[in-house]
C-alpha cells in the first residue's frame, strides 16, 4: 500500500476511491487544522465551525465518490476550501438577506498596474509588526474582504486559488485585497492604530 504520509493528496484520493479508508484519514489529518481555522475565522463560532467543518468533509466524500473531484496538480485543499466557502456563504445567506452592498464587485484591471501587483502588496503587509496591527483591523472589514485577506496573508494562497475558492475572477480577488488594504488604512487612522506600511 505504501506510506500514506509521503503520498500527494491526489494519490490519497485515488487510494480512498479504491476502498482504503485510511487514505481518507490521512487527508483529514493533513488538512483539518488549516481548514477548521479558515472556517472559524469566517463564522466566529466554534459550534458553527464544527458543523460546517464536518459538513465540508461529508460533501467532499460524496463528491469524490460521485467522481466530481478531478486530480489537478494536487489542488485538493483549494477544492476542499471551496466547499467550505460555499457552505459558509449559504449560512450567511440564511442569516441575513444580503443587506450589505459592496462596491468592489466590478472587475478592475489591476494585473497591468505595478502599484497593485502581488509583490508590492506583500512587501507592504507581510512583516511581523504590521501583521499584529492588521489582525486588529481585519475585524472591521466587510466579509468578502476579510476572507481574502485571511486567505492571502495567513494561509499564503495564491490569487488564482483565492479566485477559484471564492468563485470570482482573479481581478476581483486582487481588487478585494486592494480595497481591504485601503479600508484598513482608513480604519487605522479612525481608530488611531499605528500602521506603517513601507515598501521593502
Amino acid at each position: 500500500m505504501g506510506n500514506f504520509k509521503v503520498m500527494t493528496d491526489d494519490m490519497l484520493v485515488a487510494h480512498y476511491l479504491d476502498g482504503n479508508s485510511k487514505a481518507f484519514d490521512e487527508l483529514l489529518n493533513r488538512h483539518k487544522d488549516r481548514l477548521y481555522s479558515y472556517i472559524f475565522f469566517l463564522v466566529r463560532s466554534r459550534e458553527v465551525a464544527e458543523d460546517i467543518f464536518q459538513e465540508t468533509f461529508v460533501k467532499a466524500i460524496v463528491n469524490m465518490q460521485q467522481g466530481r473531484y478531478t486530480a489537478d496538480d494536487n489542488k485538493f485543499y483549494a477544492w476542499l476550501t471551496r466547499i467550505a466557502h460555499n457552505l459558509v456563504i449559504d449560512l450567511f445567506r440564511q442569516e441575513r438577506n444580503e443587506n450589505q452592498i459592496s462596491n468592489d464587485e466590478t472587475d478592475i484591471d489591476l494585473l497591468n498596474n505595478q502599484a497593485y501587483s502581488e509583490g508590492t502588496i506583500e512587501s507592504r503587509i507581510v512583516n511581523t509588526q504590521v501583521l499584529k496591527d492588521v489582525r486588529r483591523l481585519i475585524d472591521y472589514l466587510p466579509d468578502n474582504q476579510r476572507e481574502v485577506i485571511y486567505m492571502r496573508f495567513y494561509q499564503s494562497l495564491s490569487f488564482k486559488d483565492i479566485a477559484t475558492i471564492t468563485g470570482v475572477s482573479i481581478n476581483t480577488a486582487l481588487g478585494r485585497v486592494r480595497y481591504a488594504i485601503l479600508n484598513m488604512r482608513r480604519i487605522a487612522e479612525e481608530k488611531n492604530i499605528s500602521l506603517t506600511l513601507e515598501a521593502v
